[in-house]
């Protein structure tokens, strides 16, 4: 074994791992509001038209593989001219995707508030928005949280997919250097470190997440 392969090209590496988290970021963010406002209008449904429009959405992008759609934003929709860079279409790929998922959480979030809590809103005259901001949901927060923070590491390691569109991330820098170098063993063990690393940070930073929001409740 030859980890010097591994020790030259570390800040490669950590320079793609700081794309990666970027592009995982920008998309959870992204996600996270979609989830938001289609969750919330699918848990009132406010129209059936909307509501079957949100529900086809939702069920198209978690019915079909990530892969596919980012060929499809990326390669597909230049043909009716609709065209961006690279890392525009893996951060509308990813967010739209897991944007779906996230959807169901905040929806499964917002109706698990008991209706007294909306009732008691009610009673003392507070709006929508207003209830929804400061009664349900951080409430509803609470409730999610752990399926929200999972659902960024699954963000997080399903980004190595973008590597399909000559995005530099860190699952692209180690087949570069694999090219390079033809030191598999070495190059994806320590793809496989760096990926863990990551994923076990959020799960800490989760779990004292959790804690705090509890311990204030």
């Amino acid at each position: 074994m030859n980890f010097n392969v591994v020790y030259d090209n570390l800040g490669f590496l950590f320079e793609a791992s700081w794309l990666t988290i970027y592009l995982s970021f920008i998309s959870f963010i992204i996600a996270f509001i979609i989830g938001i406002v289609v969750g919330t209008l699918r848990s009132y449904k406010i129209h059936k038209l909307l509501d079957f429009v949100l529900t086809s959405y939702i069920e198209i992008f978690r019915g079909t593989p990530l892969l596919i759609q980012l060929f499809f934003i990326y390669y597909g929709l230049p043909q009716v001219g609709i065209s961006m860079s690279s890392h525009e279409a893996a951060i509308l790929g990813l967010s739209l995707n897991f944007g779906a998922y996230m959807s169901e959480i905040v929806r499964a979030g917002v109706q698990g508030i008991p209706k007294g809590q909306y009732e008691a809103s009610k009673s003392l005259g507070m709006s929508n928005l207003s209830m929804l901001a400061y009664i349900i949901y951080p409430q509803a927060l609470r409730l999610t949280l752990p399926t929200l923070t999972n659902t960024y590491a699954a963000i997080l390691k399903d980004s190595s997919l973008v590597s399909v569109l000559s995005i530099t991330e860190l699952t692209r820098a180690g087949q570069l250097i694999y090219v390079r170098t033809y030191e598999p063993f070495e190059i994806y063990l320590t793809l496989g470190v760096f990926y863990f690393v990551m994923t076990y940070s959020i799960s800490i930073i989760s779990k004292k997440l959790e804690k705090k929001l509890y311990y204030n409740t």
